[in-house]
């Protein structure tokens, strides 16, 4: 079974401690955000974890404790740097702090085990096509070195995003197309594997691959491990991603992108976080009277040894 530890929220930027303490006690509650009075339990130990993913737009707080994590576990790391500033994302360190820390993370844990990601890649009259080009390839110069791929997409316009976002300006197929060029001649100037991820379209011309950003293809070429010949049904369409289990919540994360999908609005965050308990096996509460704790079905997608 695949962990993920930053699909909901960032977890690792604002919960580094309850996550910790969570791997340290070996298990975590997640509460199903339909059905809010079903609690689902998961083993947090190596023997029913087969890789934990993170994803994060800040790694610095863990950076020092990672290691009680990577001795016991198998691990993959998706970083989100963007060219957007606290316009877009208020609570995001700047792209040259982002760099920095990028730099330690794959220091640490080696590049074959760190992704970039330049998602989404949306348009404003601030941030333009020229702006992205050129912000993509300051950041491709000085990252290639330490990264084992870089991911991007562009934005879908749901409909809470053009409400949070009046700004936002569509993209056109050339804006697409142009944009997609010129990350792939970059990526291919500094020597960066670079793939779309839930992104319509067939880029290939450009040598960009298509691909789900969490496959056990990537997973275990980073951790040597070989994974059993599974279908990845993706978590929405267009994704190829192979399923994992997330023990976040939404409605939590503090970064306050105006493109967020997980928050109904930064608010609703900032108001959640006062019911956060550092010692709760929820990153959200506590478990009440009235929950139903059922235990979730983890079975380890590794090829089994002869």
């Amino acid at each position: 079974m695949i962990i993920n530890t930053g699909g909901r929220t960032d977890t690792v930027q604002y919960y580094t401690e309850w996550l910790l303490n969570r791997f340290s006690e070996g298990y975590a509650l997640s509460r199903n955000p339909l059905f809010t009075s079903r609690v689902m339990r998961y083993e947090l130990t190596p023997d029913k974890v087969d890789c934990v993913v993170f994803c994060s737009k800040n790694y610095e707080p863990i950076l020092p404790r990672l290691h009680e994590i990577t001795e016991r576990f198998d691990t993959y790391y998706y970083y989100t740097i963007t060219a957007y500033g606290k316009d877009i994302e208020p609570g995001v360190p700047s792209i040259d702090k982002s760099m920095e820390t990028l730099i330690k993370l794959s220091e640490l844990v080696g590049k074959q085990r760190v992704a970039w990601r330049y998602d989404p890649v949306l348009l404003t009259q601030d941030y333009t096509v020229k702006c992205h080009l050129e912000t993509f390839e300051r950041m491709a110069k000085v990252l290639s070195p330490y990264i084992d791929r870089c991911i991007f997409s562009f934005v879908e316009m749901y409909k809470k995003l053009k409400t949070n976002m009046p700004e936002l300006i569509s993209l056109s197929p050339q804006d697409i197309d142009t944009l997609a060029q010129g990350f792939g001649s970059t990526a291919q100037k500094y020597g960066i594997f670079l793939q779309t991820c839930g992104t319509n379209g067939d880029f290939t011309k450009y040598g960009i691959h298509p691909s789900g950003c969490v496959t056990l293809n990537i997973l275990g070429k980073a951790n040597n491990i070989e994974f059993k010949n599974l279908k990845h049904k993706g978590l929405r369409q267009g994704c190829h991603c192979i399923e994992s289990r997330d023990i976040g919540a939404y409605d939590t994360c503090m970064n306050g992108c105006k493109y967020c999908y997980a928050n109904k609005s930064p608010q609703k965050a900032l108001d959640n976080y006062k019911y956060h308990v550092k010692t709760s096996p929820l990153l959200l509460g506590v478990v009440k009277p009235n929950d139903v704790i059922i235990q979730g079905l983890q079975k380890s997608l590794k090829k089994e040894e002869k």
